[in-house]
């Protein structure tokens, strides 16, 4: 079979976008290939700064020819049906089509149509034509007087079967089987045949294609020069893909900068030279500390071996540094607290306040969660209170990637506690799913309680304002918050019920916006009562509202409020915002992080009805012991006790769903000891009272495998009363009290789990 070779040659495409291309490039063109009826085999595509190829093996001559049938009404149908049925088959008349007979049907109608093989190269042009018109770039630009849009100009395309060019056409480019290489070390034009004589020709023509051989290239030649300065390559693989997306020969130099920089923290010179420069940093590895040495890459060998490129790069490292000193000498001049003041003047979110209103919140949240992760309510406090100032800092203002980091170091040069000032950089943690969260046994305690309450009190908040994620969006991250909580608390084994945080979080809110003006108003908005209504008569009640299905909160200056009869008149422009009573709040909030936890137990390899089962009992908010019943639970299915009560538990409920049904009644209950008269029954009754208190006990010491043992021990008589007793006995009375038995058996597991959420 044929190989088929393309490459789409342009004007250079930015870094960050050069992968997602490649694939979409192999994704699209193979897809549509298939679709067309042309199997191909497997392809390999490639990106660098001027070209995207891709190559396809094993793709056949032509297509198949192809056999249709489509089955066609009876004959002696309506008129109308017929019609519908030529068009449809692209017949011309009844003539063209087929009768079957049917002696039990009737006979009907069949249009069958042969379509003939098409050639490759023909497939191939039209669907690399689709592809490249309507190629899904982040962004696009056209040029010229045309319309076609691609991310840089397109310049030229290669597009080869076995060697011979496809007549190919996209934007007034015709294909060819010609290319070029590097700009300045290979950029006249070149034949190419096939794939092999495209990459050995690319080589020559100081370009490799292949990303991910650039990568390992600046990898190998950049240590290479750390190692000979003894100094020690600071790994950074983003920072090597951006590098490789650079450059299609890269050429590894190394530069140095003052070593008066050494001054400002690393953390900011590492992010100096990275964001502009795209530059890695060096360190010495007896001392670990950064070394007034850079690694740069370029895009070519030079005459000189480099000296202009690196004086060039020295040059603007350190007018880049130069500002990063500044910021830093100019941020020390400020205290902590003097910029913490500042957060006065930014807006965290229009109805949920300042960044300080925010701050206000989270250090009395988190003096009050400290207890709960063994921290010092004080240091928890004070910490909070820091933990948002360097937002108004130079450095995070400049590098706003630096958030928490910086304040850390503000905090240790002005000599603060070590807990509080970690617990300033590390309250924003975890950032993403592949990041460390803040661990108790590395005396982060004080930083778990700010994380825990910083990501509270944005959650609590938004979900006050009715700003929760939908299936289509998440602007403020909260699936993150929550995500984040879940992970802290259970990565630390942690006892924070959700429910009594989401009371103190929500108190802290309300208690705030109580103080914002000289007097906040709490107003029921009745269903049938406009807005302008409300506005003008409404209840003060300071303390909130709890009861209420809705609640509207304004500020309100005194100045602009009078009581009169127990009205008051409220300024439309004082609206604040609405929020949603702390009951209603707390159960929608729990379930979001219900779900989160399934996520999450989910991608750990727990079974997602387990966590249903668990869930199901209500009363669920303490993370870490959800997770531990739930893995006992687990472990407890997959012995045979397990699986048979199982069996047998659903088995009593499916029983109970149905008679219940029939009965149109309840069959919960004790059940009447005096009325058994198998010894069945009685075993039953006696094991379930003995299963209730045990499992009971087991769950109250938080001992789940203990309880799932005392489970085991209903097996057994379960199995019994099925194999010996009759459920629907004739005698009324019997039958009655053998339900409420079977009632008894489900409610004995449900100190447990719901049991009817298990599968199997």
């Amino acid at each position: 079979m044929a190989e088929l070779l393309l490459e789409l040659f342009s004007e250079e495409i930015p870094s960050r976008m050069q992968a997602r291309a490649a694939e979409d490039l192999k994704r699209l063109v193979t897809e549509g290939l298939v679709a067309a009826g042309l199997a191909v085999g497997e392809a390999h595509s490639f990106a660098t700064p001027r070209r995207l190829a891709l190559a396809v093996e094993d793709v056949p001559a032509e297509s198949p020819a192809v056999s249709e049938e489509r089955k066609g009404p009876r004959v002696g149908a309506p008129e109308k049906a017929v019609e519908g049925f030529l068009k449809a088959a692209g017949l011309a008349s009844l003539d063209e089509a087929e009768i079957v007979k049917d002696e039990k049907k009737g006979d009907y109608y069949v249009a069958r149509t042969n379509k003939p093989g098409r050639p490759a190269a023909e497939i191939v042009s039209e669907v690399i034509a689709a592809v490249v018109g309507r190629f899904p770039w982040a962004k696009s630009m056209r040029w010229g007087s045309g319309t076609f849009q691609w991310i840089r100009p397109l310049k030229s395309i290669v597009c080869l079967i076995d060697g011979r060019v496809v007549p190919l056409e996209v934007a007034g480019l015709k294909a060819s089987n010609e290319t070029r290489g590097h700009r300045f070390h290979g950029n006249e034009p070149f034949v190419v045949s096939s794939f092999e004589d495209y990459a050995e020709k690319l080589a020559a023509h100081a370009v490799v294609l292949n990303a991910a051989e650039r990568t390992e290239e600046i990898r190998e030649q950049a240590e290479s020069l750390a190692h000979k300065a003894k100094l020690e390559l600071i790994a950074d693989e983003a920072l090597l893909a951006e590098n490789a997306g650079l450059t299609e020969w890269p050429v590894v130099l190394m530069g140095t900068f003052d070593e008066e920089f050494l001054d400002v923290p690393a953390e900011a010179l590492i992010t100096s030279m990275k964001a502009h420069q795209k530059c890695f940093s060096l360190r010495d590895p007896k001392t670990g500390k950064l070394a007034n040495k850079f690694i740069l890459v370029s895009n070519l060998t030079a005459p000189d071996g480099g000296a202009q490129i690196v004086a060039g790069n020295e040059k603007v490292i350190r007018a880049r540094l130069s500002d990063a000193k500044f910021f830093w000498e100019h941020d020390l001049k400020r205290p902590l607290d003097e910029m913490a003041s500042a957060l006065e003047g930014i807006t965290f979110h229009e109805k949920l306040g300042t960044q300080a209103e925010r701050v206000a919140r989270i250090k009395e949240l988190a003096f009050e969660i400290a207890g709960a992760v063994d921290a010092d309510p004080q240091d928890a406090r004070r910490a909070a209170e820091l933990a948002k100032a360097d937002l108004v800092s130079g450095m995070v203002g400049e590098f706003p990637e630096l958030q928490g980091l910086m304040g850390r170091r503000y905090a240790e040069h002005a000599g603060t506690k070590p807990e509080i000032a970690r617990a300033i950089e590390l309250h924003y943690k975890p950032k993403g799913p592949t990041d460390t969260v803040p661990k108790e046994e590395e005396g982060d305690a004080v930083a778990i309680a700010v994380a825990l309450a910083d990501k509270l009190d944005t959650l609590v908040g938004f979900w006050a304002i009715d700003e929760k994620p939908t299936g289509s969006g998440d602007p403020y991250q909260l699936r993150r918050s929550a995500l984040g909580v879940i992970r802290i608390v259970i990565e630390n084994d942690l006892r924070v019920p959700l429910t009594r945080a989401f009371d103190l979080a929500y108190g802290q809110l309300k208690q705030a916006v109580s103080k914002k003006g000289n007097l906040f108003l709490f107003a029921k908005v009745a269903n049938d009562q406009t807005q302008d209504e409300a506005l003008r008569s409404t209840w003060a009640d300071a303390e909130g509202g709890t009861g209420w299905d809705s609640v509207m909160v304004w500020s309100v200056p005194t100045p602009d409020v009078y009581l009169k009869d127990r009205k008051i008149e409220i300024p439309r422009e004082t609206l604040v915002g609405s929020y949603t009573p702390q009951p209603l709040l707390g159960q929608d909030l729990l379930s979001f992080f219900a779900d989160r936890l399934k996520v999450y137990l989910k991608d750990k390899g727990a079974r997602h009805d387990l966590i249903d089962a668990v869930f199901s009992l209500g009363g669920q908010d303490d993370l870490a012991l959800i997770v531990k019943r739930v893995a006992a639970l687990g472990a407890f299915l997959q012995t045979d006790d397990g699986a048979n009560l199982l069996a047998g538990v659903k088995r009593a409920s499916n029983i109970l769903a149905i008679e219940e049904k029939k009965d149109k009644t309840s069959y919960a209950g004790e059940p009447d000891a005096t009325l058994m008269t198998e010894p069945a029954e009685r075993g039953l009754y006696a094991a379930i009272a003995k299963v209730k208190f045990d499992t009971q006990a087991a769950i109250n010491v938080e001992n789940f495998a203990g309880a799932m043992k005392a489970l085991a021990e209903l097996r057994a008589p379960v199995d019994l009363f099925f194999d010996k007793v009759t459920v629907n006995d004739a005698d009324p009375r019997l039958r009655e009290n053998r339900l409420k038995l079977l009632s008894e058996i489900r409610a004995a597991t449900l100190t447990v789990a719901d049991f009817s959420k298990i599968a199997g």
